[in-house]
């Protein structure tokens, strides 16, 4: 897992080519601008899906985790607190299921993280989180899920 500020993403590149290449999408284009919706930087082995929402109450979100991409979330605009923890021997309260990617977990995060404009966050399988979640009241969010096939 990885929280920092996108100014030092190229201290990130050396963790793959594909983290590489989605972190050099979110520094060379102009994100405020983007449209929702998804953009191929590497038939299915990166891309990017812009998204806004509102900040969501964290009594109603579970854990989430990936086996066959990595997540890298950048805040456009706006601010979210993530929850985050690692997994361990927690079981799945929705399995996993090839097709969508993703499984879920019942668990309360064991921290969570302030994330705002300018910031990114990168979490690998083994790395629980839930997004999404509003910091103190309610917000509007603009943010870039890039999805990294681990295998790229």
């Amino acid at each position: 897992m990885v929280i920092d500020h996108l100014h030092n993403a190229g201290k990130y590149y050396g963790l793959g080519n594909g983290i590489e290449k989605a972190l050099r999408f979110l520094q060379e284009h102009d994100l405020l601008s983007l449209e929702n919706g998804k953009h191929t930087i590497i038939e299915d082995k990166v891309f990017a899906i812009v998204q806004e929402y509102e900040t969501k109450d964290p009594a109603l979100e579970k854990l989430e985790s990936h086996k066959k991409f990595i997540d890298v979330q950048y805040v456009v605009k706006g601010k979210e607190k993530m929850g985050h923890a690692l997994l361990q021997t927690q079981t799945p309260s929705r399995l996993y299921n090839p097709e969508d990617d993703y499984m879920l977990f019942d668990e309360s995060p064991d921290f969570f993280s302030v994330v705002t404009e300018g910031m990114f966050t990168i979490f690998f399988p083994d790395d629980l989180h839930m997004p999404c979640i509003q910091h103190g009241d309610t917000g509007q969010v603009k943010k870039i899920v890039l999805k990294v096939a681990v295998d790229i």
